[in-house]
């Protein structure tokens, strides 16, 4: 008798747990599981949609089936079309909703026509259908994505404006001076750039965005406007099954839930306080819920399975991952950066930085007694990968100068 894997949530996390293992993956897209990560690349016109697809899985994906309601007694997955799949283990990898920011013109349910979220490949599909040259574009929210969706819709000819509520670009991952540069980088694609700057609502007329106001009363023309205000984890198919939810659905270094036969992993699941929503851990989540699953023995055999005798196979659990943030922004100098960990500095702290002003690179690490912390390149990534590693693996930096850091070694 062989266990039934049911997968709800073709993305990232799914899509690669489904290449290991042989499951019922329940994908509520038409499409076929894709790298999220370039979609900018698709928007911009660099890539084909199908060129973006994942690795087969072992089993086909159902796709287009959007699942409703687990019922944990009787362990089965009901679904929107009618149909139901029962499971002995269940995943779930439902990743994470964009948030809508409260602005006055905004409808959770009905975006005004104009107005796109950038979060699936059909948000994708549906901004390259109206943007074109000229088209004026406001991207709300300057993050990782917000930047990488600016530099795709300017690749497009729109007259791109980035407003962006915080200090700076990417501030959750830069310091100031690499966010300076990545500033300075976007502005010279064609995008115009505000930060400290508030959206409060959106102008329009007979169903679509004309402008974006702000909050001091400017008011900006508009016929696109892209949301990209952050994710939010998709909870509510755990927490109405009555599994524990906090921001995302809790987990415990197996993956697993509150209820022992459901397991939770990407952007949706909270390990140990943290919800990531980055592909990193994702991935990471995968292959070890993938190894708990494979080899974990009585603990996971299902109901009436005979299992052979003798010790349980021993797991690696999963204590988190170490997540490094990279992104190519194109241009007639195309600029690659690279952040991990803890970007600003503490008290006590040593800081090791490195500035060439004429090829626009910037390296910055941040050290804490013996140990690397967190680091920031920008322009010239030939010693991220040494620095990665060290990183990663948490172990005690040589006894070197610590500007051998920054050399292209990374002092290896």
């Amino acid at each position: 008798m062989s266990t039934r894997i049911v997968v709800v949530g073709g993305g990232t996390a799914g899509a690669r747990l489904a290449q290991r293992l042989p499951v019922t993956l329940l994908g509520e897209e038409t499409h076929a599981p894709y790298n999220r990560v370039l979609l900018a690349d698709v928007l911009a016109g660099r890539y084909e949609p199908e060129v973006i697809t994942l690795p087969d899985t072992r089993e086909p994906v159902r796709r287009g089936v959007r699942a409703v309601r687990i019922d944990r007694a009787a362990r089965v997955v009901e679904c929107a079309d009618g149909t139901t799949v029962g499971y002995d283990h269940l995943v779930l990898a439902t990743g994470s909703n964009p948030v809508l920011p409260p602005l006055r013109g905004l409808r959770d349910a009905r975006l005004p026509s104009g107005v796109h979220p950038f979060r699936t490949l059909e948000d994708c599909l549906a901004l390259r259908t109206v943007v074109r040259p000229g088209v004026r574009a406001v991207v709300i929210g300057g993050g990782l994505l917000g930047v990488s969706a600016a530099r795709a819709l300017a690749a497009l000819g729109a007259e791109v404006v980035l407003a962006q509520q915080g200090e700076r670009l990417m501030e959750r991952q830069l310091d100031e001076r690499a966010s300076a540069l990545l500033r300075d980088h976007v502005e010279s694609l064609g995008v115009e750039v505000h930060t400290e700057c508030r959206v409060s609502g959106l102008h329009g007329g007979d169903g679509a965005v004309t402008a974006v106001e702000l909050a001091d009363g400017f008011v900006l023309d508009a016929q696109v406007v892209v949301l990209t205000c952050g994710v939010r984890p998709r909870v509510g198919l755990a927490r109405d099954a009555g599994l524990d939810v906090r921001t995302g659905v809790v987990v415990d270094d197996e993956l697993r839930t509150s209820d022992p036969y459901i397991h939770a992993i990407g952007d949706c699941a909270e390990h140990d306080g943290r919800v990531y929503g980055l592909a990193g851990p994702a991935l990471e989540q995968a292959d070890a819920l993938a190894s708990v699953l494979a080899g974990a023995g009585s603990a996971y055999a299902p109901p009436g399975t005979r299992v052979p005798d003798g010790p349980r196979v021993p797991v690696p659990a999963y204590t988190g991952t170490r997540a490094l943030t990279r992104l190519t922004l194109g241009g007639p100098v195309p600029l690659d950066l690279a952040a991990f960990g803890e970007a600003e500095a503490q008290p006590g702290d040593d800081v090791v930085q490195l500035t060439d002003g004429t090829r626009r690179a910037y390296r910055k690490v941040v050290v804490r007694g013996d140990r690397l912390v967190g680091g920031v390149l920008l322009g010239d990534l030939a010693a991220i990968g040494a620095l990665a590693r060290a990183w990663e693996g948490d172990e005690a930096l040589p006894h070197a100068p610590l500007l051998h850091l920054l050399t292209h070694d990374g002092g290896s």
